[in-house]
């Protein structure tokens, strides 16, 4: 059955108006679903949302509505549920939650029933870490998205100050959950990186503009579908990067360490819709689109560079280290590659490879970048203003942190 958000969202992108049968159509829902609909498209009218002619049903557009829209449509685009997501509750919730760096269930004052449904939903689409569950503690990495959708409800979004805080402690415990569960059930954890890898891939490629949604990501890798009207580009962006996915999980799954060449490799394979550019070293300076402050290396120094990470790389591996030693390295392998920058394009999905490969090797599981936390991610690499290894640090606990959680409360069931 349609909902109200449904209905709205399908109008809102309409030209004209629409007579309810249109509508019924439009949704693909039954002429039963009549009258349902047209009680709908009331309760959109009575809002201000939809307004009735004698031609039909017509959207209203103001900055209001516009800003509503926005939310549904980034809400389809990641594959979130915008019926459980876009509603008062929530925005309470997330409200109050935004003013704790961590949160409790007694901060939040819902009905406890409602309490866990929320955190359920914003937990599963990446909104929302959980540090502990009894006692009930959890933080919510701030992203534009959420502040919207605060706003949108008449809540104030206010933030608390962030400061660098460490996760090593629940990092380790869930790393030590994690070995046992994984050796108990291989096939589930197999399972569970197939749904991991189509999320990656969607997350990484988005942040770099490609056009496909969560919901059109899934139907071509895993069922090997293709959405109508799909720019070819952009689905064989979709295909090759997964393909330099896999091969990175199949190389930690032999131990292979990273080189030169491997690095080379994986933008090769994930660049093979841009042949002539695909694993060749740049002769010409680059920038970073949108980002006049991040510095990049100078093609001279490529090669140079390059050598000095791999050895940095070889002297790293030689000697156990602790986990906190571990997260700060893969912090400047990421910031430092980035730096160097040595493709034309396809250098921020590459850097992601690598350092999940680093991390893997050095048994972190980590095999996605969750949808609440995209944007801090961003911010701390091709987005800052000037490099800051520990920023990115702090951002890769909260990365890792979520990856565990999820995969072993998956392991768990």
């Amino acid at each position: 059955m349609a909902t109200k958000w449904d209905v709205f969202s399908w109008l809102y992108e309409q030209s004209g108006p629409r007579k309810i049968i249109g509508i019924v159509k439009g949704l693909n829902q039954k002429r039963s679903e009549y009258d349902k609909i047209r009680k709908i498209l009331d309760v959109l009218v009575q809002s201000k949302l939809v307004t009735k002619t004698k031609h039909g049903f017509e959207r209203v557009m103001n900055d209001k509505n516009q800003h509503f829209f926005t939310l549904l449509k980034y809400c389809m685009k990641n594959g979130v549920n915008y019926n459980e997501v876009c509603n008062e509750t929530v925005a309470g919730y997330v409200s109050k939650a935004f003013l704790k760096k961590s949160f409790t269930a007694k901060d939040i004052r819902l009905h406890p029933r409602t309490f866990g449904r929320v955190s359920h939903i914003l937990e599963k689409h990446g909104f929302l870490i959980v540090l502990s569950r009894k006692p009930f503690n959890a933080i919510i990495p701030y992203n534009s998205f959420l502040g919207d959708l605060v706003t949108f409800y008449g809540h104030r979004p206010l933030v608390a100050r962030q400061k660098r805080d460490e996760y090593f402690g629940e990092i380790k415990k869930e790393l030590s959950k994690f070995n046992k569960l994984k050796s108990r059930n291989l096939r589930a954890y197999h399972d569970i990186l197939e749904a991991f890898q189509i999320k990656f891939v969607h997350h990484s490629l988005s942040i770099e503009g490609n056009p496909l949604t969560l919901v059109q990501t899934a139907r071509l890798l895993r069922d090997k579908i293709v959405s109508e009207n799909l720019a070819l580009e952009a689905v064989q962006e979709v295909q090759n990067y997964q393909k330099a996915f896999l091969q990175t999980l199949q190389n930690v799954r032999d131990e292979v360490p990273l080189t030169k060449e491997s690095m080379l490799n994986y933008h090769f394979t994930a660049l093979q819709h841009k042949s002539k550019w695909a694993g060749k070293i740049r002769d010409d300076p680059v920038t970073i689109k949108g980002n006049k402050h991040f510095k990049l290396a100078k093609p001279k120094e490529i090669e140079r560079l390059l050598d000095s990470l791999i050895k940095d790389y070889n002297d790293f591996v030689k000697t156990k280290h602790a986990l906190k030693e571990i997260i700060d390295f893969a912090a400047y392998l990421h910031n430092e590659f980035q730096y160097i920058h040595p493709f034309f394009d396809g250098n921020s999905r590459t850097t992601r490879l690598i350092t999940f490969h680093f991390l893997q090797m050095n048994g972190i599981p980590v095999f996605d970048i969750p949808l609440g936390m995209l944007e801090q991610y961003v911010s701390a690499t091709k987005g800052a203003k000037k490099r800051d290894e520990q920023q990115l640090a702090q951002e890769l606990q909260q990365i890792i942190l979520y990856n565990l959680k999820t995969i072993n409360k998956k392991l768990s069931q």
